[in-house]
C-alpha cells in the first residue's frame, strides 16, 4: 500500500492533481480555492501587471516591453480582422482577453513545480463552452431564426437534405468538446511526456541520465512551442466560430 501510494504522488499524472488550498462551502456547494484556483488567479496578476507596465510610459520608440505588448495586440487584431473583418473589431476585447489568459496559464505551467490549468477537461470545456454560448447567442441575435440557415447549406440535392442537416447540426453540438479536447489533450500529453523522462534521469545511473535529460531539454523547447501553439489555434477557432455567427459564411 506504501509503494502504491507513493507511485501515487510521484508518477507522471500526479502534477495534474487538484489540492485544496482553502476548503470553503456555499450553500452546499464546494468551492474551495485550489491550486487551479491559485494559478488562474496569478494568470491574472501576470497578464494586468504585463499590460499596465507595457503602456505606462508609451513613446514612439517603444521599450521591450512595450513592443511585446504591441505585437501581441496587433497579432489578434489581424486575426480577428482577417476572420470577421473590421466590424468585427468589436469582438477584439473578447478575443484578445481569450488569447492571452490561455496563453500564459499554459506559459505557468512549463515552470518547475507550477501547475498547468489547461491540462483539466473542465477548464478547458467551461472556456470552449462559452465561446460556443456566445457565438451562438451572437448568430441569433444579429440573424433571429435565420441562422438555422447555417445548417443546410446552399446547393445540397433535396434528396440528400436531411441527412446533411443531421451531419450539420451535430457537427455544431460537439464543437464545444472538440475545442477544448484539443487545448486539454495537447497539455496534459506533454507535461506527463516530461514527467516520464525526468523520472528515468533520476533512476538511472550517472551514465544513463545523459540521453533522458537530452530528451527533456528538447521537449520543453517543443513543450514552449506546444503551448504557445494550443492558445493561437483556440483563438483561431474561436474566430472562426464568431464568423459563423456573424457573417454565416458556410
Amino acid at each position: 500500500m506504501a509503494a502504491e501510494g507513493a507511485h501515487e504522488d510521484h508518477g507522471p499524472i500526479a502534477q495534474f492533481k487538484i489540492n485544496k488550498i482553502y476548503d470553503l462551502n456555499l450553500f452546499g456547494y464546494d468551492v474551495s480555492f485550489t491550486n487551479s484556483s491559485l494559478f488562474m488567479v496569478l494568470a491574472l496578476a501576470v497578464i494586468l501587471a504585463f499590460l499596465l507596465f507595457a503602456s505606462r510610459d508609451r513613446s514612439m520608440v517603444p521599450s521591450r516591453l512595450q513592443s511585446m505588448a504591441e505585437l501581441v495586440y496587433e497579432f489578434i487584431a489581424k486575426m480577428v480582422k482577417d476572420n470577421l473583418g473590421p466590424e468585427g473589431m468589436k469582438y477584439f476585447p473578447w478575443v484578445f482577453s481569450i488569447f492571452i489568459f490561455i496563453l500564459v496559464l499554459n506559459l505557468l505551467g512549463m515552470i518547475p513545480g507550477g501547475f498547468t490549468v489547461t491540462s483539466h477537461i473542465i477548464v478547458t470545456f467551461a472556456f470552449a463552452a462559452m465561446v460556443w454560448l456566445v457565438a451562438t447567442g451572437i448568430g441569433f441575435a444579429k440573424h433571429g431564426l435565420g441562422y438555422l440557415k447555417l445548417f443546410v447549406p446552399e446547393g445540397v440535392p433535396l434528396l440528400l437534405l436531411p441527412l446533411i442537416v443531421v451531419i450539420e447540426l451535430i457537427s455544431y453540438f460537439i464543437r464545444p468538446i472538440s475545442h477544448s479536447v484539443r487545448l486539454f489533450a495537447n497539455m496534459m500529453a506533454g507535461h506527463t511526456m516530461l514527467k516520464v523522462f525526468a523520472g528515468f534521469a533520476v533512476m538511472l545511473p550517472w551514465w544513463g541520465k545523459i540521453a533522458p535529460a537530452g530528451f527533456m531539454v528538447a521537449f520543453t523547447g517543443l513543450e514552449l512551442v506546444v503551448a504557445i501553439l494550443q492558445a493561437f489555434i483556440f483563438t483561431v477557432l474561436t474566430c472562426i466560430y464568431l464568423n459563423d455567427a456573424v457573417n454565416m459564411h458556410h
